[in-house]
C-alpha cells in the first residue's frame, strides 16, 4: 500500500516538492557556512520524495550547543516558513477523507522543517 501511495504522491507534486528541495539544498551548499543547512534540506528532499513508509526519528538533542545554534537559525531563516507552508497543505489535504493520508505526510514534513538538526529518517 506504501508503494501505491508513494506512486500518486510523486505523480502528484512530490516530486516538485523534493526537487525544489534538491535544488535549494545545491544553492545553500555553494558556501561552506550553508553546507549544514544543505544537507538538512537533503533531509527534508528525501522524505518529500518518498514519504509513506518513512519515519522521522528524534535522535535527542544534538551534542553541543552548535546544533542548537544552528536549529534556531534555521527556524527563522526559513524553517517556519517552510513549517507554515506544509501545514497548510496538510490542512487542505485533511479536508477530504482520501485526502487525509497525504495531509499527514505533509504534517510529518511540518515536523522535520522546524528543527531538522537532530533528526533522523529511518
Amino acid at each position: 500500500m506504501n508503494i501505491l501511495l508513494n506512486i500518486i504522491w510523486v505523480v502528484f507534486g512530490g516530486l516538485m516538492i523534493a526537487i525544489e528541495y534538491a535544488v535549494s539544498s545545491l544553492v545553500m551548499m555553494i558556501t561552506i557556512i550553508g553546507i549544514p543547512f544543505g544537507l538538512q534540506t537533503l533531509k527534508l528532499a528525501k522524505v518529500a520524495l518518498w514519504p509513506f513508509g518513512t519515519e522521522i526519528v528524534d535522535k535527542g538533542w544534538p551534542s553541543g550547543c552548535l546544533a542548537g545554534v544552528m536549529n534556531v537559525i534555521w527556524w527563522f531563516v526559513g524553517g517556519f516558513a517552510i513549517a507554515l507552508t506544509h501545514l497548510l497543505w496538510g490542512l487542505v489535504f485533511c479536508v477530504t477523507i482520501v485526502g487525509i493520508p497525504f495531509g499527514l505526510q505533509h504534517f510529518k514534513l511540518m515536523r522535520l522543517a522546524l528543527f531538522p538538526f537532530g533528526m533522523g529518517i529511518r
